[in-house]
């Protein structure tokens, strides 16, 4: 075995349908042609020369793999991961990307996949002693896909007798002891984050594609592509938490963009449209618990589109069969988590079918355009929040209570101890000041502004053009207005072009406002301006500034500036150069392992709980997987050593939890992310009764008798035992 020396690198912050009838009228059929030939309706994939085609794929590929390399080098130099050990590898998934990583761990590391799956299918040491599905609760499908891709890998580079894996002795220096490094695709850690890497390289090209498809062309993927890595920190957070769901999810979330967009082009969608929408909301929906608010956005823009005459019924039911079937089929393989059916993206399915439904007899009634927008847009609003609120009380589900009150705490004084915890991490606040400024620096937020603003001029300008050519049409027929068999026969059509276009528009807008109100979801918003920006490319919308040669001229001077604060934003983070270390929680797990049995039960830190049970496999009574009723009850008993309660009360409750050891992490006492953050603080919005009184974890930590004992200490952590 080779002896390799692991240099200590200077730590800087991280950061962190329906056919066209043929009895249709001509002058119904001539009114299309005409706006179509003014719209210039876009081209489509089957009418590209094959070389266009091939070329889009090519450049698709190379910035697939630039971006693959780009994060995978920013992940390797900021944790100098390949020269970690296991343990340090897996303390470097803190909170909920650790758990997700155990039960991959599980199932590689099980004698047989399906043995390991079955294990990860009774789970009782994650909230002990309740057996629990965590397929079901905690969208852990990625890790399956990943576990059984790694034993696949594995075992067949066995048996071709390929070598995949090289260890070492490395000298970690410090003081540190020498720990066992292996490299290669065969150590199931290099193996999970490289593939995460990869979907990500993936994503990149996806965007490319959806962008040259969306404008018409490749300057248009180029833009995107550009504006992106330019705002790299802004888009996404994969280089720094691989594991996490938003990682896996999102490279699915913008194909089936991309599968809505194309659909919303078509003149006749149909079954097989719907299906593939189908896979890819089942896909990006298995992953991710969030995912639910991502589609409901959708399926509302979609909707207006349709609202506003952009988007025919049939397209309408096209994604909206899609996305149906999508949500079946992932309730059927999450093993029926009730959390999807109370969902808003559930309501807000079941009221634009409705909707659908009611729609054409009202706008049979009414002959005023701006009276059916009205209606329908407030009548759909309605009947979400109506199926919302009967859902979740007939199905007695409060599992997602917390998301309403989450949002209620956005809006008003509204506090409790479970929104606290969400709201005083930066990452659930509002969206910080300084995003905005990022984005001017870069010309992002100018550039996708134009585009939106062009676009909508645009759609705007041939709107008048062609109601301007309905009244000449009638008026040359000696008609006041169109009959109603005409105005069927138009509605039936309903085939205006640029129904993608107003999609797009109205789903920026909605990931602007979740942005705004929750900063983590700027995640949807940075790439879809990249992807915005994509439009000034446009012939279509932009052709207005003359000849290509003149267009693409003015496109090229764009890129050049944003590349000033770009290549600089690239350089900040080919700067960053970690050596991931953490001694003290290292002790702290090699203590457990060594001094306590393997049926020892812990409670402590929601964090802290994930490495207990990646690393060391004890059980633990409670995790960072937020998402159910009973689980944030299970925290909150165990945060009472935060609070100013007696000692014994805090005894009872973690006792109550059948727990034997709770480690205390000192820096939870005092730390104080804002105003009224600490959480002491925090308990003192629902413990009345002790405000003002000393913290119980200082008193633990100075004389925990009579209710526990010491058995480990260190700079951070004390674990005592009951």
């Amino acid at each position: 075995m080779a002896v390799k020396s692991r240099k200590s690198r200077k730590q800087t912050t991280s950061l962190e349908s329906k056919k066209d009838p043929s009895s249709v009228k001509s002058k119904a059929s001539t009114t299309r042609s005409n706006y179509e030939k003014n719209g210039s309706h876009p081209v489509h994939l089957k009418s590209l020369p094959k070389g266009v085609i091939f070329g889009a794929l090519v450049m698709a590929s190379i910035f697939g793999i630039l971006h693959s390399a780009h994060i995978s080098s920013m992940f390797e130099n900021d944790r100098f991961f390949s020269h970690l050990s296991d343990l340090e590898r897996e303390m470097t998934f803190r909170t909920e990307m650790g758990l997700y990583y155990s039960y991959y761990k599980s199932m590689v590391n099980a004698p047989s996949f399906l043995s390991g799956l079955q294990e990860v299918m009774n789970d009782n040491i994650t909230e002990y002693p309740s057996t629990i599905n965590v397929l079901k609760r905690f969208n852990l499908y990625p890790e399956v896909a990943l576990a059984a891709g790694y034993r696949l890998y594995d075992g067949i580079t066995k048996k071709l007798g390929i070598v995949t894996r090289q260890c070492y002795t490395v000298n970690r220096g410090r003081g540190l002891s020498s720990v066992l490094n292996c490299e290669g695709m065969g150590d199931i850690a290099v193996f999970y984050v490289n593939a995460i890497f990869v979907e990500n390289g993936l994503l990149m090209s996806t965007m490319f594609l959806l962008a040259s498809y969306l404008s018409g062309s490749l300057l248009g993927g180029i833009l995107t592509v550009a504006a992106f890595f330019y705002n790299h920190g802004e888009c996404t957070r994969v280089q720094w938490t691989p594991p996490l769901r938003e990682s896996v999810a999102y490279p699915v979330f913008v194909l089936q963009m991309f599968l809505v967009t194309h659909t919303l082009r078509l003149r006749q969608p149909g079954w097989m449209h719907s299906l593939l929408i189908a896979a890819a909301t089942a896909s990006f929906m298995l992953p991710w618990q969030f995912a639910q608010f991502a589609l409901m956005t959708q399926t509302l823009a979609v909707c207006a589109s349709y609202i506003l005459g952009f988007t025919s019924r049939s397209k309408l039911r096209c994604v909206l069969q899609g996305q149906s079937l999508g949500l079946v089929a992932s309730y059927v393989l999450l093993f029926g988590n009730e959390m999807l059916l109370t969902s808003f993206f559930a309501s807000c399915l079941i009221a634009v079918w409705v909707m659908l439904l009611v729609a054409p007899l009202w706008k049979h009634k009414s002959p005023h355009a701006v009276v059916t927008i009205g209606v329908e847009g407030t009548g759909l609003l309605v009947l979400i929040l109506g199926c919302k609120l009967l859902l979740s009380r007939l199905l007695s589900i409060q599992d997602d209570a917390h998301i309403g009150n989450l949002f209620r705490s956005k809006f008003s004084d509204y506090k409790d101890f479970h929104t606290m915890l969400y709201t005083c991490a930066a990452e659930f606040d509002f969206m910080e000041s300084q995003t905005p400024v990022r984005y001017l620096k870069t010309l992002l937020l100018p550039t996708a502004i134009f585009a939106f603003v062009g676009t909508v001029a645009y759609l705007v300008r041939l709107e008048i053009t062609r109601q301007n050519e309905q009244s000449r049409s009638a008026a040359g027929n000696g008609k006041v207005g169109s009959t109603e068999e005409e105005n069927t026969s138009a509605s039936e059509i309903e085939d205006k072009p640029n129904a993608e276009l107003v999609y797009h528009l109205f789903q920026l807008m909605a990931f602007t406002v979740m942005a705004v109100i929750i900063m983590r979801l700027k995640l949807f918003l940075t790439p879809h301006l990249c992807l915005i920006s994509s439009l000034l490319a446009s012939r279509q919308v932009f052709g207005w500034l003359d000849d290509r040669t003149r267009h693409a001229i003015v496109l090229a001077l764009l890129l050049s500036l944003m590349s000033v604060a770009g290549v600089s934003n690239l350089q900040h983070q080919w700067s960053i150069r970690g050596d991931f270390s953490n001694s003290p929680q290292e002790e702290m797990l090699e203590w457990v392992n060594a001094n306590t049995q393997p049926n020892a039960v812990f409670a402590g830190p929601m964090p802290t709980m994930a490495s207990i049970k990646l690393s060391t496999l004890r059980p633990i009574v409670n995790h960072p997987h937020y998402e159910d009723a009973g689980l944030r009850a299970r925290t909150k008993i165990v945060y009472g050593m935060y609070s100013r309660k007696p000692a014994q009360e805090v005894y009872d409750g973690i006792k109550s939890l059948k727990a034997n050891f709770v480690i205390l992490e000192h820096s939870w006492c005092v730390r104080r992310s804002g105003p009224g953050c600490s959480l002491p603080e925090i308990w003192d919005l629902e413990d009345r009764e002790n405000v003002g009184k000393e913290p119980v974890c200082l008193k633990l930590r100075r004389n925990p008798a009579p209710y526990f004992r010491e058995v480990f200490n260190n700079d951070v952590y004390t674990i005592l035992k009951l």
